[in-house]
């Protein structure tokens, strides 16, 4: 959310944002948090105020900067991330929620003759609602799809549709097991869908197995982009040649998804590791910043059980230790492809190129307490471009009453403030040294210590 991180930093000359994490987080502009409706949002880089449904707005934006681009006669390259659906569930299309209100959601609707069977009850008025916004992106998808027709560019334009993981509660993910932060294929297991008529044939579809890391070379290899000096910078390929009929061989290799909580990734911990047969994993829950003892993996043969129902690790331990080795080989590349090589990126304080900064819980390194809850507390990374006299306002949230606040910014404290409103308190502190900094507040309430809800940062 800071600079030099932001999209409009990294190449993106228009972006229209929201923080990080999604709207309904503890990075929302504070006064309109959790807003789908009308929300506070960022066009590069400044905060606005818009008004309608936000995914409405998204899907606007773009489109005016399609048409831009076409009366320029450019190019042009858009990334569309929706973060409905997602909770909060309070706010969505009220037409479309009343519509799937009135409908039997119920699972027995939703039949399925194989693999894992969905619980016997389910929150009926949450699915309405999480159904009510999905049909909202359906029809912001077909609005776009005809305006790229009325501006005769539909028939030469890459459209990839995809989602991230795999819905965020149990429902229908046609019998595959688990969900949302799962690593079993109802976590993990996306839909991917293209169209590019002047190269794609309509129904042509591939069984291989891709990933997120194919998406970027396979946007190159349709720009025509032939360099081997840019292709050598990704791990991924290109799956355009699968589909567009040039060469249909596919070399198997190994993909590798792991994600849980945590400042450092840890081996063996909340992976799957798979190729087109075979698929191991360790299912040692995403919430976990660690597991403890050795790792209990799950073996599946995935061209006969794509269900994962049938553990086969005590069957083929040779394909276990292979698979193994494979991982091992992955996680030893990615962990030292740069010097100091999990460190996050720094957020730069004291740039004209952004004033303020604000410093959310989605952005820090989490020390104590459960993650962005009540009681957490963490530090932020950053750069301070120059010396100097700045402002820094803590911002409180809930039932956070401060009996004392400090603030710590490098080796330096500082526990003189003034208090501006109940929530806000701001800190007149002068940094001797630029470079980088660690910034850290505790906030103590009785017994209680705690970090900020934000942390606001002038120069």
């Amino acid at each position: 959310d800071n600079y030099p991180m932001r999209a409009m930093d990294q190449g993106f000359e228009e972006s229209l944002v929201l923080r990080g994490g999604g709207i309904g987080q503890p990075s929302d502009p504070i006064g309109a948090e959790g807003k789908y409706s009308d929300p506070t949002l960022f066009h590069n880089g400044k905060e606005v105020q818009k008004k309608g449904y936000c995914t409405d707005i998204y899907f606007d934006h773009a489109l005016k900067f399609i048409e831009v681009s076409k009366t320029r006669n450019r190019p042009f390259f858009v990334y569309l991330p929706t973060n409905a659906p997602h909770g909060p569930f309070h706010d969505v299309p009220q037409e479309e929620y009343d519509y799937y209100k009135s409908l039997n959601l119920a699972n027995d609707q939703f039949p399925q003759n194989q693999g894992h069977a969905l619980p016997k009850n389910a929150n009926l008025d949450k699915r309405a609602r999480i159904f009510a916004m999905i049909d909202n992106i359906d029809q912001n998808i077909g609005k776009l799809k005809n305006s790229l027709e009325a501006l005769e560019l539909l028939e030469d334009t890459l459209i990839i549709f995809m989602v991230d993981n795999g819905p965020n509660a149990r429902r229908y993910v046609s019998g595959f097991q688990g969900n949302k932060s799962h690593v079993h294929e109802g976590g993990i297991r996306s839909p991917l869908l293209m169209h590019w008529p002047n190269r794609l044939k309509a129904g042509t579809w591939s069984d291989k197995v891709v990933a997120h890391i194919d998406i970027t070379p396979t946007i190159l290899d349709a720009c025509g982009v032939t360099d081997r000096k840019v292709w050598d910078q990704f791990d991924g390929r290109s799956f355009l040649p699968l589909l567009d009929g040039r060469n249909r061989q596919w070399l198997d290799r190994t993909v590798v998804i792991q994600s849980h909580r945590g400042n450092l990734p840890v081996r063996y911990h909340h992976f799957a590791a798979r190729n087109q047969r075979w698929k191991l994993l360790h299912a040692s829950g995403f919430g976990n910043e660690s597991f403890e003892g050795s790792p209990r993996f799950e073996l599946y043969d995935m061209l006969l059980d794509p269900f994962e129902s049938q553990d086969l690790s005590a069957t083929f331990p040779h394909i276990v230790t292979s698979m193994t080795n494979a991982y091992d080989a992955w996680f030893d590349d990615v962990s030292s492809t740069r010097p100091n090589n999990y460190d996050p990126p720094r957020i730069i304080i004291g740039s004209p190129k952004q004033n303020p900064s604000v410093l959310t819980r989605q952005d820090w390194r989490h020390q104590s307490g459960k993650p962005w809850g009540a009681a957490s507390n963490g530090e932020w990374w950053t750069h301070f471009q120059r010396s100097g006299a700045y402002e820094v306002i803590v911002h409180t949230k809930g039932d956070q009453k401060p009996d004392t606040i400090t603030l710590k910014i490098g080796d330096n404290e500082w526990s003189e403030y003034e208090t501006i409103s109940p929530s806000s308190f701001k800190f007149q502190i002068v940094i001797n040294r630029g470079g980088d900094q660690k910034i850290k507040t505790w906030i103590k309430s009785g017994d209680v210590s705690s970090g900020p809800h934000q942390l606001e940062v002038l120069n």
